[in-house]
Order: C-alpha cells, then structure tokens, then sequence
C-alpha cells in the first residue's frame, strides 16, 4: 500500500520567496526550481460521509495529465504525516468510481452509494518544486520541497494557500524534520497539519475542523517513557491545531486551551526526575517557559478584559510572524521523535523510565501530595500560589492518566484540585483567602486525597 510522508508549513508569501534563495536548499538542489499549475476538484457526499471516514478524494489537472487520488487518512501530528494515497491515471476530468473497490476503499464506507459522490470545493494553486537531496551518514535523503500558491475556494468563501510541503521520497522521516529545523532557524515556518481538503470543509463548515487529536490510551502496566512520549505528542500536535484554529478565527477559548496544553507539555516535562535528566529538558524547559511568560498573564488578563481579548488575535499573528513557535514546534517534534530525554540518563532514572506507569504515578502523586503540606496553606492561604508549579504537576497526570491509579474518586479529585488550582492564580483579597482555606480543606479532606497520600 503507498505511503505518503510529508511535513506541512504554513509560511507567508515573503517566506516563500525567501525559501527559493535559501542558502541551503539551493546547495542540496539537485533539479533547479520546476513550475507547474495544480487545479484540483474534491468530492464528497451530501451528507459528508468521506470527510467523516478520514477519506480525501479528488480529481486533479497537472497539465495534459488527470489524477484521481485516494488518500486515507493515518497518523498526523505537529505538521509530520503519513497516510494512504492512491492514485490513477485518467482519460478525462470525470471520476472514475471502478476504480475504488475493496483494494483501497475502506471498509466503513463499503455500504455506501458511490452514486450520491458529488464535486464539493476546488483548490487550485501554483506549485514550485525542487528535488532536494544530500548524504546523512551512509544514508541518503531525497525530499521534494514544494512552495503553494492559491485559494481554497468552497462556494462564495475561499482562504489563501500559502505553505512549504517537504514530502520524503526517500530516507529516514527524521530527516523531514531536520531540514524543516535548519529553514525554520531564520524563517517562520508553522507547521501545521491542516490538509488543503480540511480547509475546503472548513470554509463550507467553520466547525468541522478538529481541534483535538484522539485521546492518548494508557495501560496501567506501559511503560513511563511510552506514557510521556504519547502524552507530549498529543499535546504537541493539539496545540499546533489551536493555533492553526484561533489564527483563523480569533476565538478567545481556542488561546486558552492553547496556553493551557503548553502549561500541561511544561509540568509533564518538569514531573519526570532523573527519568529525564535536567540537561536533556534545558531546551524544552526555556522554549516553553518563554512561551508561557509571555502568553499566560496575557490569557489571564484577557479573562475579565475584554478590550485584551480583542487585540489578541493581532498579537498572535505576530508570534506566529516571528521564528519563535516554528522553532519551538519543530525542536519538540525532533526532541520527542528521538526520545532525546533517555540519552543520559543512568541507574536509578533508566529503572524509572521503564517502571509500570501506574506503580509510577501513585508514587509520584503520593510525594509531590504530601510536599504540598495542604494543612499549611489554611493557615497561610497568601502564600499558596508558591505551590502552582507542583499543583500543575498533580493536574496534568491526574487530567490524562487518573483512570490508570487504582483509587477511588479521582474524577472528582480532578476536580477539586483544579478549582483550588484557580484559587491560586487569582490576585488576592479578602474573599479570595477565605476561598482558598474552604478549598484546601475539601482537597485535603477527600477521599481520594487521603488514599494518594499513602502511596
């Protein structure tokens, strides 16, 4: 079955143009800069069956020659994918619905009436594109870099296509990754793994874009590495999509889930000890702490400051503008793809990272539980926004991995630690403190509170 592996950025016409003269992608291009028109028709039923089943289909006109394209969705995260693709030559600009038969139809559409597949929304744009290639190690590396100029257009709406596709055609897929880090050094490049096809659904249903990737599934016995490692992915790639989302519509709660799966990708970070030895986190740690100064009291502002919420799809535009998140995005992605925080490590942190996820946690949650000392905090309730570092620590694990523990009521524990967690951020008056007190008291009074303080 084809495969199809490539690495999507969003850039802006300048960046383009800047990307034709690269330094490095002119040493490595072994082509020259090739052109050629791409007009591309996207099918779907009334009722959006194809869309619903991860299934893109359409027909393309390269020139002379007509394509008709299949492509299942598979894994995409951070702007690095890979999916199914099938592909046929035709005759004429007509589909051809023979050709999707069981060998590369999915099984969930097999009862459906191909008859009702209908033309949907064009996406027509130039495309440049170079061969780019060079040795890494005994290996080599060929990718196709590709800059995309044109329009979605979806009935009366259409959105500007304006991106840097690097799809691998052959090597390893670190190498996508490696180049898009060096371009990325001095150019913003977004990755971003919205397909051409999701913008044409989008434009023709602004709530159709999805903005979570699926929930990451944990077994009590995996392995803490493997749990980290599908955690910060997740979180990595969602937070990729909310930018995507908010860049495109400005809605304030898309910035708050954005802020808040950084703060999430920081405390997952900061709670693995020698699992994850300090020098292999530094870059990690300082990136997202630069992001969170920067983000979080504006968020916080913004909350009860309407005036802030509306100049902040503005600010964005200009982070987004600025090399500062593509870096950030594309250094998380290599970092985590070659599991860089088990370089190190020795002994005691090899064992911790290999340890059940489950007897890891309790541990965990038992002695970040009791260094919180939540008894001290109703008598000195001011000073408890000291502990936010550890109470996110707490709320991380227990938002993504509480149905691991073997403890009764963690849900509402969540809860509870979530709305002292608030308390805590909050500037402080009178009515605050006493809130605070009430709060640690039905923290520290639950049940499974006293249970994870045992472990």
């Amino acid at each position: 079955m084809p495969t199809e592996t490539e690495l999507k950025l969003r850039a802006s016409r300048e960046t383009l143009a800047a990307l034709r003269e690269h330094p490095l992608l002119k040493k490595r291009n072994k082509s020259g800069w090739q052109t050629r028109e791409l007009l591309n028709q996207y099918f779907d039923t009334p009722e959006r069956d194809l869309s619903a089943a991860r299934v893109a289909l359409r027909l393309r006109r390269d020139g002379e020659v007509i394509i008709q394209t299949l492509k299942c969705r598979g894994q995409s995260v951070a702007g690095l994918s890979e999916r199914n693709e099938f592909e046929w030559q035709l005759d004429k600009v007509k589909l051809d619905l023979k050709k999707l038969d069981g060998t590369c139809w999915p099984e969930q559409l097999a009862g459906l009436d191909k008859k009702t597949i209908k033309p949907l929304f064009t996406t027509d744009f130039t495309r440049e594109y170079a061969e780019i290639a060079w040795g890494r190690g005994k290996s080599k590396v060929v990718i196709e870099a590709a800059l995309d100029q044109g329009f979605v257009i979806a009935s009366k709406r259409k959105e500007e296509i304006c991106e840097l596709e690097l799809e691998l055609r052959e090597g390893a897929p670190e190498a996508l990754l490696e180049l898009a880090c060096e371009l990325a050094a001095s150019l913003p490049l977004m990755p971003c793994d919205i397909s051409k096809a999701e913008r044409g659904y989008r434009l023709l249903e602004p709530d159709s874009y999805e903005l979570g990737l699926p929930s990451t599934e944990l077994d009590a016995e995996m392995a803490v590495d493997d749990a980290f490692s599908a955690l910060a992915w997740q979180l990595l790639g969602s937070s990729q999509r909310l930018a995507e989302q908010y860049r495109h519509n400005g809605h304030w709660r898309l910035l708050q889930d954005w802020v808040q799966c950084l703060a999430e990708l920081r405390a997952l970070v900061a709670s693995l000890g020698q699992a994850a030895p300090r020098a292999t986190t530094r870059e990690l740690r300082a990136s997202l702490d630069a992001l969170l100064e920067d983000w979080r009291p504006l968020v916080q502002a913004g909350n009860d400051d309407e005036d802030i919420r509306r100049a902040a799809p503005e600010q964005f535009i200009e982070e987004l503008e600025d090399v500062r998140w593509g870096q950030f995005s594309l250094n998380t992605s290599r970092w985590l793809l070659a599991r860089a925080w088990t370089a190190e490590r020795k002994g005691r942190g090899e064992r911790q990272g290999k340890a059940q996820l489950a007897s890891w946690l309790a541990h965990l949650l038992g002695e970040e539980g009791r260094a919180l000392k939540l008894p001290l905090y109703t008598q000195r309730p001011e000073d408890l926004a000291e502990q936010l570092p550890r109470i996110e620590q707490l709320l991380a694990w227990l938002h993504h991995a509480r149905q691991v523990l073997d403890a009764p009521q963690m849900d509402r524990l969540y809860g509870d630690l979530k709305k002292l967690h608030e308390l805590a951020e909050q500037p402080l008056s009178d009515e605050l403190l006493e809130a605070r007190i009430e709060q640690a008291r039905v923290v520290d009074q639950s049940r499974g509170w006293k249970h994870l303080l045992k472990g």
